[in-house]
């Protein structure tokens, strides 16, 4: 079973494998904030409480199959995270660390569903809420969420470190440390 994905425009396209592995997770932090208003779309990212709805996959099940050359890269500080979107529109793609042994990437929402009812029948609820502190308000409490969740996904990434499948990265460039497109890097006060 797959999942598709893509850009608002269509320009960039690709596939999700095994969607039954990914976890759902709202993330309220302050970059994630800053990441949609540099995008001009923060009505269509984030939520009322500022939370910006995140499926954590393993990257080796990512494939594009059009548009690659339309991904583009930012980070929010020289060691902060790859936030990755299609140029074209501006949609947010994903977000990952720039370390690509570790086999994580966090897809936005809007690349992969259209609504919460579509998000919930392809990758389930959401599992945890983090960063809570940064929301615009008080989020729904979880206390069980990472607890219960986070086991499970870091033995995903336990297991892409022993099998070696963490080199298989669209974001990187033949699996190693250099990013598909270079990061621009801006500081918060910039957006």
């Amino acid at each position: 079973m797959s999942h598709p994905l893509q850009c608002r425009c269509g320009a960039v396209q690709g596939v999700l494998a095994h969607p039954e592995r990914a976890v759902r997770a709202v993330c309220y932090c302050k970059d994630c904030q800053a990441f949609a208003a540099f995008l001009g779309k923060a009505d269509q990212i984030l939520d009322r409480l500022g939370g910006t709805d995140v499926i954590a996959v393993h990257p080796a099940d990512v494939s594009f199959t059009a548009g690659q050359a339309q991904l583009a890269c930012l980070s929010l500080s020289d060691t902060g995270l790859l936030r990755w979107y299609a140029r074209c529109c501006n949609t947010p793609i994903g977000n990952l660390g720039r370390n690509p042994k570790v086999a994580h990437v966090g897809l936005i929402h809007n690349c992969v569903g259209a609504t919460p009812a579509a998000l919930d029948a392809a990758f389930g609820p959401v599992r945890m809420r983090v960063n809570t502190g940064s929301a615009y308000g008080r989020p729904p409490a979880m206390p069980l969420g990472l607890l219960t969740t986070m086991p499970r996904y870091a033995w995903h990434l336990l297991r892409a470190r022993l099998d070696g499948s963490y080199r298989r990265n669209p974001f990187f460039k033949d699996g190693q440390g250099t990013p598909l497109a270079p990061p621009l890097v801006l500081s918060r006060d910039a957006i």
